[in-house]
């Protein structure tokens, strides 16, 4: 079974929640597909076995030895990528989208690419089972192609592995990461919390869920920060017909937990939010 944790927006506890699901009980293939700001394996501590370079596509490098300073490239350049300082020209990694046009402007053929390949994809076991997470460097992109490349190595991994379960912590948002994140999942939690953006958000993500067809349900986090908020978040779930798997108060003891490396229910697992904590996962577990 593939189970995802995903959010319309970031803040909303979904890595907590996915932590806190990945060390209840049975061991798990745990992914963490927010591959802009990996952070799971903060807390997990994973013993890395492998790690993989991923090609994220490519950058534009001047040779000063061969430019003769002409600035066709900084004419040309539409991302505003080619810098001109102390006499000379040169690329700004960050800003260069790839597109090769300077190379093929430049008459001194002083422009050539590089791969970006300082990306990562890590893969290990952790203190209940696999685990595999990407990092993107920053600057680089096609985040939806290396959150694809950890999803087909959880895969292997569960086969490899015989762990039945794969975990995801999607990353926030419905861009085209989180689609690459679901794809293809058994279940979908949501997580939302009692303000108007997360509300707001929370109407996206249904939408984007609801159209791909897999079953899903919501989770309110820190619904008693707002309880007129958290009912009316509540009561559009049931007008929508869109189940509530439940109600996690607000507990200064996550952050306490994620300082010290654990998650909540290996924390504080008497604490009320690690006790519905794992009512949900017992549910789908049975």
């Amino acid at each position: 079974m593939q189970i995802a944790v995903i959010s319309g927006k970031g803040g909303t506890g979904k890595s907590s929640i996915t932590a806190a699901f990945a060390t209840l009980g049975n061991e798990v293939v745990l992914a963490d597909c927010d591959v802009d700001a990996a952070n799971m394996h903060l807390i997990m501590n994973p013993q890395i076995e492998e790690s993989t370079v991923y090609v994220a596509g490519e950058k534009a490098v001047i040779d000063q030895n061969l430019c003769s300073g002409c600035s066709m490239c900084y004419d040309y350049c539409r991302f505003d990528a080619v810098k001109f300082s102390d006499g000379k020209y040169y690329i700004d990694e960050v800003s260069c989208d790839g597109c090769r046009l300077c190379s093929r402007v430049c008459q001194e053929k002083a422009i050539s690419l590089v791969k970006n390949d300082k990306s990562r994809m890590h893969s290990g076991s952790f203190r209940n089972g696999k685990m595999i997470y990407g990092r993107l460097e920053p600057g680089e992109e096609n985040s939806g192609k290396l959150v694809a490349m950890v999803r087909d190595k959880c895969r292997e991994v569960s086969e490899k592995s015989g762990i039945d379960t794969i975990l995801i912590d999607s990353p926030p948002g419905i861009g085209c990461a989180v689609i690459s994140s679901i794809t293809g999942t058994d279940r979908i939690f949501i997580v939302t919390e009692p303000s108007l953006s997360g509300f707001n958000d929370l109407k996206r993500t249904l939408e984007l869920v609801s159209s791909l067809g897999i079953k899903h349900s919501v989770i309110i986090n820190k619904y008693d920060l707002c309880p007129p908020l958290s009912d009316t978040i509540e009561d559009y779930c049931r007008e929508k017909n869109i189940l509530l798997s439940g109600k996690l108060p607000f507990d200064s003891e996550v952050v306490h937990a994620m300082v010290n490396c654990k998650s909540i229910v290996e924390w504080r697992p008497d604490s009320q939010i690690s006790k519905t904590l794992t009512k949900i996962w017992e549910k789908i577990s049975e």
